[in-house]
């Protein structure tokens, strides 16, 4: 039963809105009290949040925060959507074509997927308004295209489970390169679907921007791209880790954007706020976790429960897809970093123990991720994207049932190909 008391009560915290970190913590200290002691209970609260983020992988969530926050304040991430208009906006459903392009682009220079979701809301719904798109087509397309940041190095999600798995980091952030093209060319043939089934979702824009106008939207984006291939590329080679990476990448845009003269000291201080503010929440949540993941090791939950796991008659294939199942639901409820630092000290081992490749699960957990973020009722991106686009949540929640549709599909695929996850992180060995 003092087993259970600590469990119950997280879920209840948890259910009535208690911060994730806060909910964390209490549990498991009460939970630590219970089994084993004041002093046990003293001895690692005195610890733990020291031991908990003074790992150096950590240090790279701040420097891609930072690279966002710059981006966002400075206008670039806007640019890439107008330079994909230029290019692909006479297209069938060309405005949604081009935030999907433009969110994969703020998905390879973020890893926020709230932030690109909010970024694109503002930028390409007021677009295809004007062209007479339909509500929920523009608020699906918007809402989804922030997933992207959830699978496109650099990935928050993706450096978290590393850490909390102890897997490379950077394997991981370029295993999420295939399936997020994978996921982008899912959502471009959802668009053309959807159009083709009912053309007045997104009418055909006449209009036709000129050469030279399409190749004068370049030169603020061009930076941008290129920025993107030399941070991927270097991860991949190995010439820096992902932290030094993400310090360069925010190094280099803080260039660009002064370069561009889009950066004073009012957008410093805005960018290091809104920095802060992300680290600090990240950060404490991690505290927390540490906190809990301690109850659940000293009382061996995690041991038991992986014991009871391999003990069971039944195929490895139909617990990983119960695993994955579990991920799906608990996102249409919670934050994906609580569910991701709520589940993966308990699935992992068992995931380990069954046989299966610890990056294609990081993966496929990230996949699953990407869906509980549009999903009701939390559905953070639909939330933030509905906010800054001034449309109520339920139109935003129409439009982005055939993507989660398509997200499933993608889900699928990659839970039946592994290599799709493992074959570029290999190569990198080699």
């Amino acid at each position: 039963m003092t087993i259970a008391i600590p469990i119950i009560l997280l879920i209840f915290f948890l259910l009535f809105g208690m911060p994730i970190a806060l909910a964390l913590g209490i549990s498991g200290s009460i939970g630590l009290v219970l089994n084993e002691g004041w002093e046990a209970f003293f001895g690692i609260i005195q610890t733990a949040p020291y031991d908990s983020i003074e790992s150096f992988v950590l240090s790279a969530i701040p420097m891609f925060i930072l690279m966002a926050a710059i981006m966002t304040v400075s206008g670039l991430t806007k640019d890439l959507f107008f330079s994909a208009h230029k290019w692909l906006g006479d297209l069938p459903g060309g405005l949604g074509i081009a935030t999907i392009f433009a969110g994969a682009g703020m998905g390879a220079t973020s890893g926020s997927s709230t932030a690109s979701a909010a970024t694109m809301a503002s930028a390409a719904f007021p677009e295809m308004k004007r062209y007479k798109y339909s509500t929920p087509f523009a608020m699906g397309v918007v809402s989804i295209s922030g997933t992207l940041a959830v699978m496109i190095p650099p990935s928050i999600i993706l450096i978290m489970y590393g850490i909390l798995s102890e897997v490379g980091v950077a394997s991981l952030l370029i295993a999420g390169i295939i399936p997020g093209i994978l996921t982008v060319v899912g959502y471009l043939a959802t668009i053309l679907i959807w159009i083709k089934l009912k053309p007045d979702v997104a009418p055909k824009i006449s209009e036709k921007p000129s050469l030279r106008a399409r190749f004068d939207s370049i030169k603020y984006t061009w930076p941008v791209l290129l920025l993107i291939f030399i941070v991927i590329g270097a991860i991949y080679t190995g010439i820096v880790t992902p932290t030094e990476a993400g310090a360069v990448g925010a190094f280099i845009v803080l260039l660009i954007a002064i370069g561009m003269r889009r950066f004073s000291f009012d957008s410093c201080n805005e960018v290091l706020l809104q920095t802060l503010k992300s680290t600090t929440m990240i950060l404490t949540i991690i505290i927390g976790a540490m906190i809990f993941g301690y109850f659940l090791t000293i009382t061996g939950v995690t041991q038991n429960l992986v014991s009871y796991v391999e003990n069971l008659n039944v195929s490895k294939y139909f617990i990983i897809s119960i695993i994955v199942f579990v991920f799906l639901i608990l996102g249409f409820f919670l934050d994906q970093m609580a569910i991701l630092i709520l589940m993966v000290p308990i699935t992992f081992p068992i995931v380990m123990a069954l046989g299966f490749n610890p990056i294609w699960f990081g993966i496929i957990i990230t996949k699953a991720a990407e869906v509980g973020l549009v999903t009701p009722p939390v559905g953070m991106n639909v939330f933030v994207a509905s906010g800054a686009a001034g449309v109520k949540t339920t139109e935003s929640f129409k439009g982005v049932f055939w993507f989660v549709i398509t997200d499933l599909i993608i889900l699928i695929i990659l839970m039946m190909v592994p290599g799709l996850a493992t074959w570029l992180p290999n190569t990198m060995n080699n």
